[in-house]
């Protein structure tokens, strides 16, 4: 790989504006169309925003778990990409993910999932932009256990909600 990128999440910077839904869908689909947005935002608790995107797992389970070939991770990027034509709507990858981060795009049925906008990703500018700063780019990091990023959105959100708002009867000041 020439030179991989990955996505960093600040779960505590981000403010739920969706302004990256929008960004991506924009880029991806040529309209808003957040359903079909590589990166979502859930709030499985009020206050508690979880921005949720492929991880690019070390040893990607998404493209192993592929009986059609239908993924593979781009040199350059690190991202998994779908080819469309191969994809048979199995939903493999979605179950072989930690996070279940691929789903079935809303328009063709087929796997969906980040590409890092070819390795400049648009979630990315618009959320720098705001300076909000929940999504960053960097290069690869050899140490970094992505998978931790990869972890279901209520999981990530149950250990935010205690971040934030305490643990049940612990006082907040």
């Amino acid at each position: 790989m020439s030179n991989p990128i990955w996505i960093v999440r600040d779960y505590l910077k981000c403010s739920g504006c969706r302004r990256c839904e929008i960004a991506c869908s924009m880029h991806h689909e040529d309209w808003m169309w957040p359903e079909a947005s590589r990166v979502r935002v859930f709030m499985p608790f009020p206050g508690v925003e979880v921005p949720h995107l492929c991880a690019q797992c070390d040893d990607y389970p998404c493209v192993d778990s592929c009986s059609f070939d239908a993924l593979s991770v781009d040199e350059d990027t690190s991202a998994v990409i779908v080819d469309r034509e191969k994809c048979t709507s199995c939903a493999l990858c979605i179950k072989a993910c930690p996070g279940q981060v691929p789903f079935l795009h809303p328009g063709d049925n087929k796997a969906t999932v980040c590409n890092l906008c070819e390795g400049d990703p648009e979630c990315v500018k618009v959320c720098q932009e705001a300076r909000y700063n929940a999504l960053s780019v960097v290069e690869e990091k050899p140490n970094v256990n992505r998978k931790l990023f990869a972890m279901h959105p209520i999981e990530v959100a149950k250990d935010l909600a205690v971040n934030l708002f305490g643990e049940k009867g612990e006082e907040v000041i």
